[in-house]
């Protein structure tokens, strides 16, 4: 937004790449209408919260549809990971070959490898393609509504003319949804920069975590650890300047879309750690002692019992048989007439 009353993301490169953007972008304000007229028919205000919780509604219909490929990301990488020694073993066999033949033998195996094993390594973009477009889509819609409401840019989806002004005029916590930070006073101010504190809280939280419980020790060292601890520090940096140029209703969006992808980060490193993690370790105990759990219910041995048995009728066939392992029997064939 400017003083001259022109909406800039309508212009130059913005202007075309949200033309192309404009069926999401229908299709959330749709989405936000429903949940407000909902609220609505629940007696809640047209004015006030019941436009905020439609923001948060959104995103959890977001994360809902995103969740299924998400599940599958997950799938994919750890497919990839049990993979790897596989294909370390198929770069060597091609090591410091230049020649056409041996790169296109390359690829048919590794291609073959991903298709027997089910495995995609573009798997993991799937989630950040669809959610990085639905979150411009967003700050365009939250960003056009005032311009629409003065009549300065034409309806979009369910946002007319009377729909974007009752949205204007919402007022939370004692700031304009519409209000960014420079344009709030000075109660606003401080509402703002506590979103964007939260914000910077969940980013920094999120990376901690996945640092401390689902890297794998041996490999943060070096390079990759400088990485991971400028990721943990320059990303919420970064959300500070961001944010306080975003209308409040764009950090109502991005907090709560902060809360999800945090609450879904603890539950992938939970359900699927990285291999060598501390995490990993925590689950493989845990998948041990449910294990346990299960066999005690059907009234079957022990992990702990079962080893000890498969030892003990070991060490029982030494001692009949000696040590000396027995050699299998090649089947006699038949000769050929």
């Amino acid at each position: 937004m400017n003083t001259s009353g022109e909406f800039l993301l309508d212009t130059s490169f913005f202007g075309w790449l949200y033309k192309i953007l404009t069926p999401i972008e229908w299709l959330m304000t749709q989405v936000m209408n429903l949940f407000h007229e909902f609220l609505k028919l629940l007696g809640m205000s047209p004015v006030g919260f019941s436009w905020v919780l439609s923001i948060v509604f959104l995103v959890l219909v977001v994360h809902a549809c995103i969740f299924p490929l998400y599940y599958r990301q997950m799938k994919s990488m750890r497919k990839m990971q049990a993979l790897q020694p596989k294909m370390q073993h198929i770069q060597n066999k091609y090591k410091g070959k230049t020649d056409q033949a041996s790169k296109e033998a390359l690829s048919r195996e590794m291609m073959k490898l991903y298709q027997d094993n089910d495995a995609n390594p573009a798997g993991s973009c799937l989630p950040m393609l669809v959610q990085g477009p639905v979150f411009m889509c967003m700050f365009y819609v939250l960003s056009a509504i005032p311009y629409i409401a003065d009549g300065k840019r034409a309806a979009l989806g369910a946002f007319d003319q009377a729909t974007a002004a009752e949205f204007s005029q919402t007022e939370v916590f004692g700031v304009s949804v519409t209000n960014n930070f420079t344009t709030a006073d000075t109660g606003g101010k401080i509402v703002i920069g506590i979103f964007v504190a939260l914000m910077c809280a969940c980013m920094w939280f999120m990376q901690f975590n996945s640092m401390k419980r689902n890297m794998n020790q041996a490999s943060m060292v070096g390079q990759a650890a400088m990485m991971q601890k400028m990721m943990l520090w320059v990303f919420p940096i970064m959300y500070i300047f961001s944010g306080i140029a975003m209308p409040f209703a764009v950090l109502v969006y991005w907090l709560t879309n902060n809360i999800c992808n945090l609450g879904r980060s603890m539950w992938q490193i939970y359900n699927f750690p990285t291999p060598g993690s501390p995490a990993a370790a925590r689950k493989e105990i845990r998948d041990h002692n449910h294990e346990n759990a299960r066999r005690a219910r059907a009234g079957l041995p022990s992990l702990e019992e079962e080893a000890l048995q498969k030892a003990k009728e070991e060490a029982e066939r030494r001692e009949t048989q000696g040590y000396q392992r027995q050699q299998p029997q090649r089947k006699n064939r038949k000769k050929k007439k």
